[in-house]
């Protein structure tokens, strides 16, 4: 203990001298993403003014800047300039800052507008509404987050993830199914720990933050390049290795686990090389008391660019993962949300894609740009049932099983062309091959045909299918004024399994009132196919299985927006935005039913006995979303975000009833505060907070004398999602402090995360317990510190 502290003294003491670091990074022009030469890049609020110009690919190299936030301007003759605040310099790692400018309208002589970048504004320019940028940064800072994308996403204005135990993204009261995940430009399966198939998301992320750049996230009417979701989109990216330096970096957290990187140049081409590697922390532990079912997961990420010759650029990207766990019923404790005491169960899934990026420019106003990827994700879950627990006749039965895989490959490629100052047009096309196997065998709900004295074990999937999406589009950028600009485009869309082609057209504008307010409309059709699991689920039809749903249409979403952004001052912003979407063609059940595929994807499993479903339901989801935040500056931070919606759907009985992501309301408030330490304030002590309050989701009540009576849950469908639960609420607080240390390259942070501060009960569900033969309330997690350290060097 006495080595421990004596070895933080030395690192406090060593850091308190002052020390330099490096920004550097490429700036390229917005429209046509060619590198600028001999653009102007300064640091800002110095004594001793320095600066540096860009060299013919755009890159640049900041040396000798102070530790701490810093604001760099950039301008380029003709471009319009922009200034980034609260560029994050530390000792143990070059910042790393690309930017694009934007040419000023009408190709002036001289700039004459200035603005000051801010992650509010997408980085996809074609981009009217509905769009946030995030950061590696925001991913890591915020309290109560698990340095996870997926629970990052619920703070912003629309989102809703109201659900400790899993990261699911309800985006404004679409199901998790609706969203479309991509990386470095092609979508990918569910890249979450502890996935089932169909699902889009896990406990845990296995998307590693650290070898993030800024990304951009959707919420509604996505440009024409997005397809085949209708909730909202992830668009993520992986950042390039330093190519200068060799830098590493340690970590471990009682969420991220245990986890090493490294990167640094590679070849003679100005290329790099980033690679991360993470392991469950409770995994290596085994457990320690913390939980009765171990969770092991682990994942490997990676970005190798070979920099820039004559045939273009070239690099490698991927992502692969594996977990598993265990929930023995000898080791049932009475908080685990998903285990029992007399089963047990036996869950797996895996992850993984690798693609092939490759860009080349036709002079200074076209790239064409191309990606060939193959992706994976399998699943599995065993369940063993104990008969007569803890009696003379006591036996255990096989009670379910559950195998399926899912393999894709994707090729995309897009033409990009600048035509002027005032316009882009982006033309392309996606092409996605699915071979998918699934089985999926179940005693619930079975008869005892065989006469065994059990259920029967029922082959509700036994999938070994084949399907092809192809999705061409066209987008493009006219900029009608100075301040005023429409984007517009067609997305269409074609499916091999029932032959469906549908176009999709695509509207935003966005107008620019003076510095201060900004107005913006867009309209999108948006269409999806049926989440998988439900499109292949057999029926006995006259003694034969048969798949009776392939055949379903996609399911259909308008979406109209408007909003409104005022800029109060340099630090503070204020937003809102109106929505409304109209959902057609989902699947309903033939006969007078409440289910619809819209009430799909709440949990891990789908409904296995959805059969022979037309495309005749129909839904709404609307409501209004309120921002008001203060950029970093003069030390802290602070954004509050609102939500009022409604979402509701109609089966084929015609009712219209609350889906189970109508919460109602969603309020968030962040907060974050730094104070600036050591004899040249090089050192940082920071605190963030979290506050979260929202509706309780809908659910359908049990039927407790049927389920008695049966031995299974059995649901009151005539009261389908008519009941709400208890509102949700939580409060986290993270408390740390980040050493540079002045004799080496070195930094240090250390965090400790308070969640769920007050110990709320937020319920997770009340479900019929067969051992009990009640219907019993079960709880999402309690007060839990998250702790964690990072070393770079």
């Amino acid at each position: 203990m006495k080595t421990y502290f004596y070895g933080l003294v030395f690192l406090c003491y060593t850091s308190l001298y002052a020390q330099t670091g490096v920004i550097k990074g490429q700036i390229v022009d917005e429209q046509s993403e060619i590198g600028l030469i001999g653009v102007t890049i300064e640091l800002l609020d110095q004594e001793t003014p320095i600066g540096v110009v860009s060299d013919e690919e755009g890159y640049y190299r900041l040396e000798n800047v102070p530790i701490g936030r810093q604001t760099i301007r950039i301008s380029y003759l003709g471009f319009e300039t922009v200034t980034l605040p609260n560029i994050i310099v530390s000792s143990g790692k070059d910042a790393l800052m690309d930017v694009r400018l934007k040419e000023s309208f009408g190709q002036l002589d001289e700039v004459v507008v200035t603005y000051e970048s801010r992650k509010d504004q997408p980085l996809n320019a074609l981009t009217s509404v509905s769009a946030v940028q995030f950061g590696m940064e925001e991913v890591q800072r915020f309290s109560g987050g698990r340095s996870d994308i997926g629970r990052l996403a619920s703070n912003f204005a629309g989102v809703s993830t109201t659900d400790d135990s899993r990261n699911d993204i309800v985006v404004r009261g679409n199901s998790p199914t609706g969203l479309l995940y991509r990386l470095e430009g092609v979508p990918i399966p569910n890249p979450n720990h502890f996935t089932s198939a169909g699902t889009a998301g896990g406990a845990v992320s296995s998307v590693n933050p650290n070898l993030l750049k800024n990304s951009d996230f959707f919420t509604s009417a996505f440009p024409s390049e997005y397809g085949n979701a209708i909730g909202g989109v992830f668009d993520l990216g992986f950042r390039s290795g330093n190519k200068d330096d060799y830098e590493f970096s340690l970590q471990v957290g009682a969420f991220t686990g245990v986890e090493a990187l490294a990167e640094g140049p590679l070849g003679k081409n100005n290329g790099s090389f980033l690679i991360g590697a993470r392991y469950s922390l409770i995994g290596l532990i085994g457990g320690a008391g913390i939980t009765s079912a171990t969770p092991n997961y682990s994942d490997v990420s990676m970005n190798i660019d070979f920099g820039t010759t004559k045939l273009g650029q070239l690099s490698l990207f991927g992502i692969f993962g594996t977990s598993n766990i265990d929930f023995l019923g000898e080791e049932f404790n009475e908080d685990d949300l998903f285990s029992s005491q007399d089963e047990d169960m036996f869950v797996s899934s895996d992850f993984g894609v690798l693609g092939l990026k490759h860009r080349i420019h036709f002079g200074k106003a076209i790239y064409l740009q191309s990606t060939l990827a193959t992706a994976f994700s399998n699943d599995g879950i065993e369940t063993d049932r104990y008969y007569n627990l803890d009696q003379p006749g006591e036996r255990v039965i096989r009670y379910s099983e559950a195998d399926n895989s899912e393999n894709r490959y994707t090729f995309s490629t897009y033409l990009n062309s600048k035509l002027n100052s005032k316009a882009t047009l982006r033309a392309g096309m996606l092409l996605e091959r699915f071979n998918v196997k699934s089985l999926l065998r179940d005693r619930e709900e079975q008869a005892d045909n065989d006469g065994d004295g059990d259920p029967d074990l029922f082959t509700f999937r036994d999938t070994n299918e084949g399907l092809s999406i192809l999705q061409p589009y066209l987008q493009s950028q006219y900029r009608l004024t100075e301040d005023l600009t429409l984007n517009a485009g067609l997305h269409g869309q074609y499916s091999s399994l029932n032959h469906q082609f549908v176009l999709e057209p695509r509207a935003g504008i966005k107008y620019r009132a003076g510095t201060a307010h900004t107005f913006s409309l867009g309209y999108g059709i948006h269409h999806q196919n049926i989440s998988l699991p439900i499109l292949f689920l057999n029926e006995m039809v006259n003694g034969e299985l048969q798949q009776t749903n392939t055949d379903l249409d996609f399911v259909r979403s308008d979406h109209y927006v408007i909003g409104y952004d005022l800029r109060l001052s340099s630090a503070w912003r204020a937003k809102a935005e109106v929505y409304y979407q109209d959902i057609s063609k989902a699947g309903v059940e033939a006969f007078p039913s409440s289910y619809s595929t819209l009430t799909e994807g709440a949990d891990f499993s789908f409904d296995n006995d959805r059969v022979s479903l037309v495309n005749d339901g129909t839904g709404f989801n609307q409501g209004v979303e309120l921002t008001l935040e203060k950029f970093f500056s003069e030390g802290y931070y602070g954004l509050l975000t609102a939500s009022f919606f409604e979402s509701k759907y109609t089966g084929s009985e015609g009712i219209e009833r609350n889906s189970p992501f109508n919460n109602g309301y969603v309020t968030n408030l962040l907060a974050g505060r730094e104070f600036k330490t050591g004899k040249n304030q090089q050192n940082v002590l920071f605190v963030d907070t979290r506050l979260s309050l929202a509706g309780g989701r809908y659910y359908t009540p049990v039927d407790l004398e049927a389920s008695q009576e049966s031995g299974y849950e059995v649901l009151l469908d005539d009261l389908a999602y008519s009941r709400q639960y208890e509102d949700y609420f939580r409060w986290d607080i993270k408390l740390g402090f980040k050493l540079n240390n002045v004799q080496k390259k070195q930094s240090h942070q250390f965090y400790i995360d308070f969640q769920n501060v007050t110990n709320r009960d937020n319920i997770f569900e009340r479900r019929y317990n067969r051992l009990t033969d009640q219907v019993n309330e079960v709880y999402q997690n309690g007060f839990f510190p998250d702790v964690g350290y990072r070393f770079q060097f």
